[in-house]
């Protein structure tokens, strides 16, 4: 996991730092934290989730945003760079940082060994503070495995998807295979 700055900051402060920034960071209330760099496979499987999403949402009025675009989390004072952001309808995004995107419908994560407990903890916490997320996805590395937590009115319920199953995304209403997200046509 990364490591917290020293000081805390304001969001103002951040945002000039991350501007002249040579990495990603994410900010906490205060606390700026540099992003760890990806793997080879994080970065395909990223890759892979949004072009096939963003295929399956072809002709409905939501788009898909890559890793570069931040999500404010206005309630807990958090900005971060989810791995697959989807908006349907207009961009939303904060007086304070008008490329903060504040109305993801679908937030995408690829677990890595260092950032499984972090994405699946403190920033699943913090992501579900958003009015307009409908579900998380985790992706997972080690094996062809996705993971879709779908808001049901208070609760968050996750459903599985593994080799041969289709991942269902609800509130896009859209769906992609689990085969074409594992699919490497690289590996021998």
């Amino acid at each position: 996991m990364p490591e917290p700055a020293r000081s805390r900051v304001s969001y103002v402060e951040y945002l000039a730092l991350e501007a002249r920034a040579e990495v990603k960071h994410e900010y906490l209330d205060g606390v700026v934290r540099a992003m760890a760099g990806g793997t080879i496979e994080h970065g395909r499987l990223s890759a892979r989730v949004i072009w096939l999403v963003g295929a399956a949402l072809t002709g409905r009025s939501c788009e898909v945003f890559s890793s570069d675009v931040k999500v404010y989390v206005a309630a807990s004072n958090r900005s971060t760079y989810p791995d697959a952001t989807v908006v349907c309808g207009r961009v939303e995004t904060v007086e304070i940082d008008a490329e903060a995107i504040v109305n993801p419908v679908v937030l995408v994560e690829v677990l890595s060994d260092s950032t499984e407990g972090y994405d699946r903890g403190e920033k699943f916490r913090h992501y579900r503070r958003l009015e307009s997320l409908r579900e998380y996805v985790l992706v997972s590395q080690r094996e062809p495995l996705v993971e879709v937590w779908r808001r049901e009115g208070d609760l968050w319920r996750p459903v599985e998807h593994g080799p041969g199953e289709d991942v269902r995304l609800a509130s896009v209403d859209a769906a992609f295979p689990v085969d074409a997200l594992y699919d490497n046509p690289l590996a021998g």
